[in-house]
């Protein structure tokens, strides 16, 4: 992938990046259409793998392993990766990499401490995942965590001042209505319960999760929207912040337990697995993001509900039963209506089978103007990316803004936002 900021820094493009200027129209069309389902595909095995994993960690007999540790462990391994991309970006000189680091973490070292708030957060929602999976099914987790796409908006509303269509805020509700009717099953559950899961605690957690994965994605993208620094760069810094932060958190919640039983005490393969998921599966969905719209994303946000409901049952013995499956169906189908551009929408309110037009939205007036597209044709991203990798991106997308949407979308070849 070659990530473009807004600075005009460009990321190293990643295997099997393809330019669309190079291509014949015809090959560059079903290039990229491999591409998004190829996308579509990474996109759902993270959303979904991770849950699953963390919560067959959580769920093995045995010693426990401590979930402050995984997050360290995750955000360690995340910064090196970063580093090592920057490496070779600069083609293995250690005195160009040296410099460069030095200037961009040291002497802008405000650029670097707006990161210690959205890191912070971070660092708590990761935490926050722990405990709400192994509190509550992988299933009821992953349907219940949608309401990260609510406090998202709700925050882009109160923050930036962004409008919804009444198609979006009737989405909210439905994914609200979806998500109590679940809860509302998970409550009344009969089945038996494990002793050390307590499904109240895992409900408190997934909803502050959600909040603070809402506020962080709009705040992350508020205080650095417009920041020339590459996508690897900003990931570096929050790995620094996360790693001092992470642990903190450990020193605080369970140092005498880590100081006593080790730093690495339960970790077994499947442990390394999820430290691995989470360090790298994110990175992973940011290579292939660029050639996802909304409503891909959506779609293979409804997939992983699917893939994960379908998982539970088989590796868990997870019971389907009608409120569940009514809960869960209502918020696919919100996630699915939230995800529509608004072209489409229009679309469908006129009945008309003709494709949403591009983007006819002006620039507010003092606002900066929108960033434009590389001579190459290809698509512009943010130059920053967030932290809530378990989330397949959580809170904040990847792609530029519209200047009235109030969802991302990607841009597309002939210059014009398809909104």
């Amino acid at each position: 992938m070659a990530a473009v900021g807004v600075g005009g820094s460009t990321a190293a493009a990643g295997a099997g990046a393809v330019s669309a200027g190079a291509l014949e129209p015809g090959s560059a069309t079903a290039a990229h259409r491999r591409l998004k389902y190829i996308s579509l595909a990474v996109l759902v095995v993270q959303n979904a793998s991770l849950i699953l994993s963390i919560r067959y960690a959580r769920t093995l007999p045995g010693d426990r392993f401590f979930a402050t540790t995984a997050v360290v462990m995750a955000e360690v391994l995340k910064g090196l990766t970063c580093l090592l991309l920057l490496f070779a970006q600069k083609r293995g000189n250690v005195k160009h990499l040296v410099l460069f680091l030095h200037e961009a973490v040291l002497v802008q070292y405000v650029d670097t401490l707006k990161l210690a708030v959205p890191s912070l957060i971070y660092t708590l929602q990761n935490n926050l995942q722990y405990v709400a999976i192994s509190n509550l099914p992988a299933a009821t987790f992953q349907v219940t965590y949608q309401l990260k796409i609510l406090t998202t908006a709700l925050f882009s509303v109160l923050m930036l001042n962004r409008s919804l269509s009444r198609l979006q805020w009737a989405s909210l509700l439905l994914l609200f209505t979806g998500v109590a009717i679940v809860q509302a099953q998970q409550a009344g559950g009969s089945g038996p319960r494990p002793l050390d899961q307590n499904p109240g605690v895992g409900l408190a957690a997934v909803v502050a999760s959600c909040l603070s994965s809402g506020f962080a994605g709009v705040y992350f993208e508020k205080i650095l929207k417009g920041s020339s620094g590459s996508v690897w760069l900003r990931n570096l810094q929050l790995g620094l912040f996360g790693t001092a932060l992470g642990l903190v958190g450990l020193w605080w919640a369970e140092g005498t337990a880590v100081a006593s039983q080790g730093f690495f005490f339960g970790y077994t393969p499947a442990v390394w697995g999820v430290v691995l998921n989470q360090a790298f599966g994110g990175l992973l969905v940011a290579v292939v993001v660029k050639y996802a719209d909304n409503i891909l994303k959506g779609f293979a946000t409804s997939l992983s509900i699917v893939l994960s409901t379908v998982a539970s049952i088989r590796l868990f013995g997870f019971h389907l039963d009608p409120l569940f499956a009514l809960g869960a169906g209502l918020v696919i189908g919100a996630v699915y209506l939230y995800s529509l551009p608004r072209g489409a929408v229009k679309a469908i309110a006129s009945a008309s089978a003709s494709a949403s037009g591009p983007c006819i939205h002006q620039q507010p007036p003092g606002q900066p103007p929108p960033p434009q597209l590389s001579s190459r044709g290809d698509l512009i991203t943010e130059p920053f990316l967030p932290k809530g990798w378990g989330t397949a991106i959580s809170g904040l997308s990847l792609t530029t803004l519209c200047w009235r949407c109030p969802v991302s979308h990607a841009w597309d070849s002939s210059s014009q936002p398809s909104c």
